[in-house]
């Protein structure tokens, strides 16, 4: 077995079912397996998924123990060679992991391979490459600073701002919701740190691939997509998490200095609260008007959402975005290199053939958009 890729899932079937059609177009030609580990969701994603996707391995748990659990889990049956972890609202051109693969083979030295990262809107992220969270690193992100000043050298060390987001890089970070490593990388650093319930274990498993002796690397084509708020809510109880994953690492790693930490940690928080605040006093109010939906992609596919745009539109703040529809003859592939020549659309929206619904998040900090199609055997 070359490759086991391994989502978690936690209440979001339909950005899961998404994700899996094009994780099941990016492994066709590879010997892999696909794992689902199911955090106890409440929602549609045990009646919904397994009879969409009868090849992948489901784990359904019945409480939810965290991401570094749920993933350590499907690692301890995984068989591949290499181990690609990857979030579930995610979506992956076809030959994402055959660049990986490659890479690899051409760098023994790799320990991790992470990847260039889009938001829902089509921009990049900046937590694609990221840097140790030292304590004023910690304290700048956790704050908001290194939003404010994002190519800083220094105050944007955790997202390494001042790098080229064209260039393959050295990276400290890989993030979780894309990274691949060999197996035998995983078996010698030991997995998942299971005390990280959520942020912070893809910091941690970083810190122990370096401290064996590998490098991480930052590639910047062919990218994902990544459409952030659906898996993790940003808001208040995001920052408490981060707080606390902060802690944890600073208490394995830097005992002596923790309490130092934590009053710092502490500050960054309050700072960031005052920002939030002006940026509260100072917004502006948006007028939204009707998005004007075309329909690109699969000529195959398309038939199955045309009837849709109607209920799609909706008032936005643009005017105009595209609904991809993704079929054999037209990918996530496809979508990113068309953005290469004349950048992503305004907004836009996701359907893989004879899914259940059409995807989209136009917001990184908010919830996505899920529209079911009512005509679909399986909703």
């Amino acid at each position: 077995m070359r490759l086991s890729v391994i989502i978690v899932n936690y209440n979001v079937c339909y950005f899961l079912e998404q994700c899996l059609y094009t994780v099941m177009q990016a492994t066709e030609g590879i010997a892999a397996e696909i794992f689902v580990v199911d955090n106890a969701s409440t929602d549609d994603s045990r009646q919904i998924l397994p009879n969409r996707f009868p090849a992948v391995q489901f784990i359904w748990k019945e409480s939810n123990t965290g991401f570094g659990h749920a993933n350590n889990l499907a690692l301890s049956r995984a068989k591949g060679e290499y181990l690609a972890i990857l979030n579930p609202d995610t979506l992956v051109p076809q030959n994402v992991f055959t660049t990986c693969l490659q890479f690899f083979d051409h760098h023994p030295d790799a320990g991790g391979v992470g990847m260039r990262m889009y938001d829902g809107c089509g921009q990049y992220l900046p937590e694609s490459k990221r840097g140790w969270p030292g304590a004023w690193t910690a304290f700048f992100k956790l704050s908001g600073l290194s939003a404010v000043f994002p190519r800083n050298r220094r105050i944007a060390r955790y997202y390494l701002g001042h790098l080229s987001p064209e260039q393959v890089h050295l990276v400290e970070v890989l993030a979780g919701a894309f990274m691949v490593f060999p197996r035998k990388v995983y078996e010698q650093v030991g997995g998942f740190d299971e005390q990280f319930f959520m942020y912070g274990e893809d910091i941690d498993l970083s810190y122990r691939i370096s401290l064996a002796g590998y490098t991480n690397y930052y590639l910047p084509n062919p990218g994902i997509l990544h459409f952030k708020g659906e898996s993790t809510t940003r808001n208040a109880t995001y920052t408490r998490h981060f707080y606390e994953a902060m802690l944890i690492f600073v208490r394995k790693y830097y005992p002596q200095q923790s309490g130092a930490w934590k009053a710092l940690l502490e500050a960054a928080i309050k700072t960031r609260e005052l920002i939030a605040r002006i940026g509260r006093t100072n917004a502006g109010k948006k007028t939204g008007q009707k998005m004007d939906w075309q329909l690109a992609g699969d000529s195959g596919v398309i038939p199955e959402i045309a009837d849709l745009i109607p209920q799609v539109a909706k008032d936005k703040t643009s005017d105009q975005g595209i609904i991809y529809a993704l079929g054999s003859d037209f990918g996530m592939q496809q979508v990113l290199e068309s953005w290469q020549s004349g950048g992503p659309p305004k907004a836009m929206r996701f359907h893989g053939a004879g899914t259940a619904g059409i995807v989209g998040s136009d917001d990184k900090n908010g919830q996505g958009e899920v529209i079911l199609l009512k005509k679909s055997p399986l909703v």
